[in-house]
């Protein structure tokens, strides 16, 4: 039965509460051109009915089509444009699976390239071409942050790293593999003749009307080249610190710290834990048009409004240390220098920071008063890091909880014990899990938070610092008034935003000393 009939009004009230929920069964009935062009999304069959989701309802040559098409009565819903060809991409787009069982296991080539003409050629085949655009449309849409090629020897492996973790595709013919790298090293602008030394390279797209940055990397392997590809949404917003998972009493303390007239503030992690979102957020909330701020980064991750951005080139010899130095001249108040790498490095930002700028960076290590170790290890004098420093935040990313498949969980003897081992306390509240579904692709996880620890810097603290003490020392003075990220963890886990076993996974026991 069509409802061509029936009033705005009522199809309105239905987009409110539909939930387009497609079945494969439906999703069948309807050709995908079809269903784009139209901007309909078949919901379900029932009864001889097929029941659609239409951006523009009540077009009766559109419900004429489709009974031609299924040989079934259409009933018909409102829903907004953006959801229903959100649905259509999941649901109609051509994905890596399907494209590389079409391939099969020979197809595409006809075998492994033997010369660099043989690769150039494979390269700019439609195949291969075809297949680079849908690896790399996939892992957005799948919210991926790394694309991984390695080639083994009988094959070429494929996976995605999503909310922090690899996630193995099924794998390309092996006989592509020059073709694949070749096709990418194309597109990064990067030697394709150059197959047995490292090269870097850079991709900028655009999807869904927002444009995605891509950093190449490619090393030789004893089978070949393996590639890793970084992808970066610039139109991402940036979080502001609530966002990124600090409680309102702490972020209240965090704007105290870094508001002050300068000093050094840093964020500390291992790789990937999101420092440097942290010190985008920071940036964000800091700025006004009174402040001159620059930023010298590897890469530029985020493009933020008012801020001048400088991207180190190491291939011209501009590394942190050289470009450092050049935006001190340039009369800034805020510098944010996107990593403390070496002796030189930190020396110019602790004295920047002594001499009126205020300096944000990030440092390596696994607590927060472990940047002050870090730094008298690198050479800085105890009296500049007891004089310069401000705060640490010190933080981890976990994965959280999907809303959609979330239920309650009761801790497992194992856990318990583990968690309370490591931590040296009993850990009370309710806990959760998810048990899988098709918004989270059955991994129970959506995206991800941080858990954190904020050291301000006291006056105690300092007459430590100065002193040289020990980091169990310092570490011993800041847990008399510092939530610590073992305390944090726990809170969000028992607030049911993440897991006791992501926990677990994500600290390996160092963070909950």
């Amino acid at each position: 039965m069509s409802t061509t009939g029936t009033n705005s009004e009522a199809l309105e009230a239905t987009a409110e509460t539909a939930a387009l929920a497609a079945s494969l069964e439906a999703v069948r009935a309807l050709p995908a051109d079809f269903v784009k062009r139209h901007r309909v999304l078949p919901l379900k069959i029932s009864d001889g009915t097929l029941h659609i989701a239409s951006a523009v309802p009540g077009n009766q040559r559109v419900i004429d089509d489709i009974r031609l098409l299924t040989g079934l009565e259409v009933e018909e819903t409102a829903a907004p444009e953006s959801e229903i060809a959100e649905k259509i991409a999941g649901h109609y787009q051509v994905s890596v699976e399907k494209m590389i069982e079409k391939l099969g296991p020979g197809e595409g080539t006809n075998g492994e390239a033997k010369n660099l003409h043989d690769i150039e050629v494979m390269a700019n085949e439609p195949t291969v071409v075809n297949l680079v655009n849908v690896i790399i449309s996939t892992a957005i849409r799948e919210r991926a942050s790394d694309i991984h090629f390695v080639p083994f020897e009988n094959f070429l492996q494929l996976r995605y790293r999503v909310d922090g973790l690899l996630q193995e595709k099924p794998p390309p013919p092996k006989n592509l593999h020059a073709a694949l790298v070749s096709r990418i090293k194309i597109m990064a602008d990067m030697n394709i003749a150059e197959r047995y030394m490292p090269q870097d390279g850079h991709i900028q797209i655009h999807h869904r009307g927002s444009r995605v940055d891509i950093r190449v990397g490619t090393m030789p392997t004893i089978y070949g080249e393996s590639l890793v590809m970084r992808l970066l949404e610039k139109g991402s917003k940036v979080p502001t610190t609530e966002e990124l998972g600090l409680d309102p009493q702490r972020s209240a303390l965090l704007s105290r710290l870094v508001e002050k007239p300068h000093g050094l503030f840093l964020t500390t992690g291992p790789t990937g834990s999101g420092k440097t979102t942290t010190l985008y957020s920071v940036l964000q909330s800091i700025y006004t048009p009174e402040l001159k701020i620059i930023t010298i980064e590897d890469p530029v991750e985020y493009e933020l409004p008012g801020i001048a951005q400088i991207p180190v080139r190491a291939s011209r010899n501009f590394t942190f240390a050289t470009g450092l130095r050049a935006i001190l001249r340039q009369d800034p108040d805020v510098v944010m220098v996107g990593e403390i790498r070496d002796s030189e490095t930190a020396d110019i930002a602790i004295r920047a920071a002594l001499t009126g700028h205020q300096v944000f960076s990030t440092l390596h290590t696994n607590d927060s008063t472990g940047a002050v170790t870090r730094l008298i290890d690198m050479g800085v004098e105890a009296f500049l890091i007891s004089s310069a420093l401000e705060g640490v935040l010190a933080q981890r990313l976990v994965r959280k909880i999907c809303p959609h498949c979330r239920v309650e969980n009761p801790v497992t003897p194992a856990v318990r014990d583990q968690i309370e081992a490591l931590g040296g306390r009993k850990i009370e509240g309710r806990f959760f899990r998810g048990t899988g579904c098709e918004e989270c692709r059955d991994t129970g996880y959506r995206g991800r938070i941080g858990i954190f620890e904020l050291l301000p810097v006291t006056t105690e603290l300092r007459e430590l610092i100065l002193q040289k003490r020990s980091n169990a020392e310092l570490k011993a003075t800041a847990q008399k008034t510092m939530m610590t990220m073992h305390q944090d963890a726990l809170h969000k886990a028992a607030s049911g935003m993440t897991t006791l076993e992501e926990i677990l996974r994500v600290s390996s026991g160092d963070l909950l000393e």
